[in-house]
């Protein structure tokens, strides 16, 4: 019996260290939030309608002045928009923004600038902030000079400027959300806050759109509380059910805030 017992203990302690290894390997949160690590942004939802994981912490990306998901206390979604390049959806989707009294981010790079000075300036007359998605939309986690990565920024600073005669509000997002623990210092140093987001789905690939269905299917059930939501603004099914996508979230208890807000709750000292 005492050797039955024994058998039975020892099987139960290697099962344990087993799970324990399993767990450390698959990543599973048994201790403090991951660090940030030079690689491409990423998410793991947990359950519908709660914040993802991401790759980095809330807390680990706050230190450099960067987050990608808000409060989880507040029924508040941050509309964000990338646009490497025009594909002639962007006036449509600026009526269905003002339509609702959305407000908006448009992460722009250098070429949307050049050739697209008219719709930039409306994305600012209409109240929405444009962001740095920098001049070339290079992969600036392999940019380790600080003036190289400075110059990106820069460029597009002062095209914007050129375009619309005021200062661009310094809020950047790395190309393909590839990012290192060096750039988001640089960007801090230069006074960015950096934006990654909490939900996006695939919707940038041209010749393959995701139909409505497909896309209500994953925007819908992973909005969650202080949601950074990525849509692409060169995409033909987010400008066909933008109005839609609008209406639904507001019929969920949800408003829309600013990039300035997101930060501002970020900063502000914990009640």
């Amino acid at each position: 019996m005492k050797r039955t017992l024994h058998s039975f203990l020892r099987h139960r302690t290697l099962v344990c260290l087993l799970a324990l290894g399993a767990a450390l390997i698959l990543g599973v949160t048994l201790g403090p939030p991951r660090a940030v690590e030079t690689g491409s942004w990423g998410l793991s939802f947990r359950s519908e309608g709660s914040a993802p994981l991401g790759t980095a912490s809330a807390q680990a990306l706050g230190s450099y002045d960067a987050a990608y998901v808000g409060s989880e206390e507040e029924k508040v979604i941050y509309l964000t928009f990338d646009a490497g390049y025009e594909a002639g959806y962007t006036a449509s989707i600026l009526d269905t923004l003002k339509k609702h009294k959305v407000p908006a981010a448009f992460f722009l790079v250098g070429n949307y600038l050049e050739q697209e000075p008219g719709l930039v300036q409306r994305m600012v007359d209409d109240g929405h902030t444009v962001g740095n998605h920098t001049y070339h939309h290079y992969d600036m986690s392999k940019i380790s000079d600080p003036a190289a990565f400075e110059k990106e920024l820069k460029d597009l600073e002062e095209k914007f400027r050129s375009v619309t005669g005021e200062d661009l509000p310094k809020y950047y997002r790395p190309p393909q959300g590839i990012y290192s623990e060096e750039n988001l210092k640089m960007a801090q140093n230069l006074g960015y806050k950096t934006v990654f987001w909490s939900l996006a789905y695939v919707d940038w690939e041209q010749n393959a759109q995701p139909t409505a269905q497909q896309a209500f299917d994953k925007l819908i059930p992973r909005i969650h509380n202080g949601c950074v939501l990525l849509l692409h603004s060169t995409s033909k099914t987010n400008c066909e059910i933008l109005d839609e996508l609008l209406t639904r979230y507001k019929d969920l208890g949800y408003r829309f805030g600013t990039l300035d807000e997101l930060f501002q709750q970020k900063a502000a000292p914990a009640a």
